[in-house]
């Protein structure tokens, strides 16, 4: 499984940025996007199993993120709309096996990580 997430940038708070994560290899059980802000520790902001049937969102982005994803091109996305300046970080796709949806908040369920991608949000 290689994962390459893309779409980062600078944006005004209020606005929205998609990050789009594409794997180019296997199918796995379920996909996530993590976050890092500079001096914090990496932090879970939504996740779906691949059948798309289970979305789980972190409570700081719940109703402001989604995670469409494209079957065809095995393409996940992070929706990002209402932007504040504390989602700024740098954001990370998550690929894994072997757990249920109650833990796809944790880093340890995730075997597969791709390059970060950095998102500004400016006040």
């Amino acid at each position: 499984v290689q994962l390459q997430a893309s779409g980062g940038g600078l944006v005004q708070a209020g606005g929205s940025l998609s990050l789009s994560c594409a794997d180019s290899g296997r199918i796995v059980s379920y996909v996530g996007w993590f976050r890092q802000a500079p001096g914090k520790e990496r932090e879970f902001v939504a996740a779906m199993n691949w059948r798309g049937d289970r979305k789980v969102y972190a409570d700081s982005v719940k109703g402001r993120f989604t995670i469409p994803r494209d079957n065809l091109n095995l393409t996940v996305y992070l929706q990002m709309n209402r932007l504040r300046p504390e989602d700024t970080a740098v954001y990370y796709c998550a690929a894994g096996t072997g757990y249920s949806s109650g833990h796809y908040h944790l880093v340890g369920a995730y075997n597969h990580w791709g390059k970060g991608t950095l998102v500004t949000v400016s006040s």
